[in-house]
């Protein structure tokens, strides 16, 4: 029934507190994206991450955020595109000290819907990420969703690989419904692994007023931090390996 990526955010430690069951996660997914420090997480996490991953067979994925611990990143910032390539430059190097093999990035709440939407923003990230490429060796996939992101990693000379939101509701025109508004945030574990299903089977999602959205998708999403997460994950993974569907990293 072909081939998926199952991804979380995790390693989103505040103040040294997990907002997650790293270890409950780490057991159904493929790619982990690890929060570096702009969000959250610090060098002790990163570690721990790594360490997971590699027991786990799990690839390591960067998840820079804007440099807005108080508000885990989910607050848009008004950064100069110089000022943004510099500080997720950094959040990279950080996880890559930690001893990651760093496979992609994804980047994290308000800066994920920044590069969508805006050129300057998305630049200055494939930039980022074109350095890090240049600093291993070899292309790093960008992970997101379609937009700005995609156009800037082209032009940088990154792989774009596009993800759907398994925890998220969607709006008709393709984007997801903000946070704080109803629908915003899904923690039915059964309406998970049905719309995992469908994803993988035929690409496509229900949007909260009923459409149905096309949505070429590698990857799917869970957000670690959901409440539900570990319920979610555990039956999104029972019901894609039931299905014959192949839960594995492109990277």
């Amino acid at each position: 029934m072909g081939v998926i990526d199952l991804n979380a955010d995790l390693g989103e430690t505040v103040d040294g507190m997990p907002t997650a069951d790293d270890d409950a996660m780490f057991a159904v997914i493929s790619s982990a994206s690890i929060a570096c420090g702009g969000h959250a997480g610090d060098e002790r996490s990163m570690r721990e991450a790594v360490a997971r991953a590699a027991v786990h067979g799990v690839a390591v994925g960067a998840h820079p955020s804007y440099p807005d611990r108080a508000n885990f990143g989910r607050v848009p910032m008004a950064l100069a595109a110089a000022d943004l390539r510099a500080d997720v430059r950094a959040q990279l190097r950080a996880l890559s000290a930690a001893g990651a093999d760093i496979r992609y990035v994804k980047p994290h709440g308000a800066l994920y819907h920044a590069v969508s939407a805006d050129a300057g923003s998305a630049r200055a990230v494939a930039e980022a990420v074109a350095d890090l490429a240049a600093s291993q060796g070899r292309a790093v996939p960008i992970l997101g969703m379609p937009g700005e992101i995609a156009r800037a990693a082209e032009a940088a000379g990154l792989p774009f690989v596009v993800e759907a939101f398994l925890d998220r509701g969607y709006l008709p025109a393709g984007g997801l419904v903000p946070r704080g508004h109803p629908g915003a945030v899904l923690d039915d574990a059964a309406a998970a692994a049905e719309r995992a299903i469908r994803l993988a089977r035929s690409g496509e999602v229900v949007a909260a007023d009923g459409s149905v959205l096309t949505v070429a998708a590698a990857s799917l999403c869970l957000h670690g931090d959901s409440p539900a997460a570990v319920a979610m994950g555990e039956a999104v993974r029972r019901a894609l390996d039931a299905a014959g569907v192949t839960v594995r990293a492109p990277w």
